[in-house]
């Protein structure tokens, strides 16, 4: 019992020698635990960004429909990272092969046809008008559930209304803003799109920052779109959404099959036209950002590696400098392991402290990413205590050798220091 209250006496006079030593070597501990602290915070910081991201893709893609797969033409594909595609361009899907694919998918799922009519369109509504950012779809009625949109105020299309091609739009929350300013309530308003008449039927609820500006749409009948927008080898989009919770694969399967169906396919003939789930892009992107948590790490690991040199050469001249002060501890019955423990303390809590002053500047710095992209404030709490325990064993590393060469210090040699 007396051996363990005097353990802890000593540890506790220790921690306070080490707490001395560091305010009397205020600059170079200061400088320590800035270097410290900068190559923790490039670690927690961008990986806390690199979270935010992940739930800031993750949140977008399961409001456009994360549970849905989309048909297009093969000719319109996409190249994210290393995933190649085939570049052949095959034949386009035509409306009447899309509106064949609806009548004869009867399975339990809303199937949506679209096509993007433009994508720098610009909206007026008396004086005011948008700037020429608006994408302008043509939708059915299915368009709404199948991309993760709610309407605010108003209502959606009606299966009447697309097919008796009405001048009618609905639109996004950001152009309300643009437009309606004095708060005139924008519903049975006539705009102005892309030079087209059109009266507001409905806004949508807002969905934040996104991919494609999800807020600064226009949705207008596919039918009027088709009119008005028609250009050579137009292409159309059919995206289906389970109703309820099935196989997304075998629902993908039966898809393929009556498409190739439409599309008039002999058995070995491959298909000619994409089928994507919903959460592909994602998938890719997220495996993309890999590559960015490898380069903080790399910078971490660099940036601490020159925090470690340094802390080892404060703490050998801290123990040149504190060779008398050896001297008397060790003459009033120091032990040589107190001497060592005095050091090492000293080394681990200026490696702590730049840890703790990193973590909390890295959260900090990746949570303004995060509110920028309109995410939840997110805490890495697995690279929070990576960060403590890299802090602990760069203090360790770097104090070893200068506390085993202050505990090895001849006590007689070390009172004749000047």
């Amino acid at each position: 019992m007396k051996k363990s209250i005097l353990k802890i006496a000593i540890f506790k006079e220790n921690l306070k020698i080490s707490f001395r030593a560091i305010k009397s070597n205020r600059v170079r501990a200061i400088l320590t635990i800035c270097i410290i602290a900068v190559g923790i915070m490039a670690l927690v910081g961008i990986l806390t960004a690199i979270d935010a991201i992940k739930s800031s893709l993750t949140n977008q893609f399961t409001m456009m429909g994360a549970n849905s797969f989309t048909i297009t033409s093969r000719g319109m594909n996409i190249q994210v990272g290393n995933d190649r595609s085939r570049t052949k361009n095959f034949s386009r899907i035509s409306f009447r092969e899309a509106e064949e694919f609806k009548t004869r998918f009867t399975e339990a799922a809303f199937v949506s046809i679209s096509f993007n009519a433009s994508g720098l369109s610009t909206v007026k509504y008396g004086s005011e008008k948008t700037n020429p950012n608006i994408s302008l779809m043509g939708v059915d009625e299915s368009q709404l559930t199948v991309a993760g949109y709610e309407i605010e105020t108003g209502r959606n299309f009606s299966p009447d209304e697309i097919q008796m091609t009405r001048h009618n739009v609905i639109i996004g929350s950001d152009i309300v803003k643009d437009l309606f300013t004095s708060g005139v309530d924008p519903l049975g308003k006539e705009i102005t799109v892309a030079g087209m008449k059109l009266m507001v039927t409905g806004v949508l609820k807002t969905k934040g920052s996104g991919f494609g500006n999800p807020d600064r749409v226009c949705f207008m009948p596919i039918t009027t779109a088709r009119q008005y927008f028609s250009r050579p080898n137009m292409s159309f989009n059919i995206t289906i959404m389970p109703i309820n919770a099935v196989n997304l694969d075998v629902m993908t399967g039966e898809a393929e099959a009556i498409f190739r169906i439409v599309r008039n396919l002999n058995p070995k003939d491959e298909s000619d036209f994409n089928i994507s789930k919903s959460d592909n892009i994602v998938n890719m992107l997220l495996k993309n950002l890999r590559y960015v948590t490898l380069a903080a790490t790399i910078i971490g690991i660099v940036t601490l590696f020159g925090a470690a040199v340094g802390l080892m050469n404060i703490m050998l001249v801290s123990v040149t400098e504190r060779t008398r002060e050896i001297g008397v501890r060790k003459a009033i019955g120091a032990k040589t392991q107190t001497i060592k423990y005095q050091f090492l303390f000293e080394s681990i809590m200026i490696g702590q402290l730049g840890g703790i002053f990193g973590i909390i500047l890295g959260i900090l710095i990746g949570n303004a990413v995060s509110s920028m992209l309109r995410s939840s404030f997110v805490i890495p709490w697995i690279w929070v205590m990576t960060g403590i325990v890299v802090c602990f064993i760069v203090g360790v590393v770097s104090g070893y050798a200068p506390a085993v060469k202050a505990a090895n210090i001849d006590p007689i040699e070390a009172l004749r220091y000047e």
